[in-house]
């Protein structure tokens, strides 16, 4: 369809510029991502810290090591956003956008601490956080399209009642 053909780049080109960006400039993305994972980590409650994902979040990573995390992150980001873009499988490149656009979320969670912040960064930390759930939730939806053919579970069923039929027309 037309509107397919002409929605999905559009859709895309969010996710392609974002990534880009963070592959050239890791910089503030990697400092914006060691204040989340801080921030993570004090909010789990005290025995899930001695955990493994207390572990996971209070490991130290070196500057370079989370760079590269975020600069990979970038890029997977930016891949699967030109795959939705030019039509090659387009539902698990959403999908895959919509698993990627999570780090975004929770790197932009509202805090106790932007309360006594500039407004104007609690304002576009808001507009990042909400940005990243709808584009999320549009990842999704383009996840699940099927472009008006049946899914898998609807051709299932329709071959199981078929075969029901000419068993029970053979008997």
């Amino acid at each position: 369809m037309l509107l397919r053909r002409l929605a999905r780049p559009l859709f895309a080109s969010w996710f392609v510029t974002e990534g880009l960006d963070v592959v050239r400039h890791p910089a503030a993305h990697a400092a914006e991502a060691r204040a989340s994972l801080t921030t993570l980590r004090s909010r789990l409650p005290e025995p899930a810290r001695q955990g493994p994902a207390g572990q996971a979040l209070g490991r130290e990573l070196t500057e370079r090591q989370l760079t590269s995390i975020v600069q990979a992150h970038g890029a997977a980001l930016a891949g699967a956003g030109v795959l939705l873009a030019v039509g090659k499988a387009p539902r698990t490149a959403a999908l895959a956008l919509a698993a990627l656009t999570v780090p975004l979320i929770l790197t932009n969670l509202p805090t106790k601490r932007l309360r006594t912040e500039d407004p104007a960064v609690r304002k576009a930390r808001r507009d990042r956080f909400v940005r990243a759930l709808a584009f999320t939730g549009g990842a999704l939806i383009a996840g699940v399209d099927l472009e008006g053919r049946p899914g898998i579970s609807w051709r299932l069923q329709k071959a199981r009642s078929e075969h029901a039929a000419a068993k029970v027309a053979s008997d």
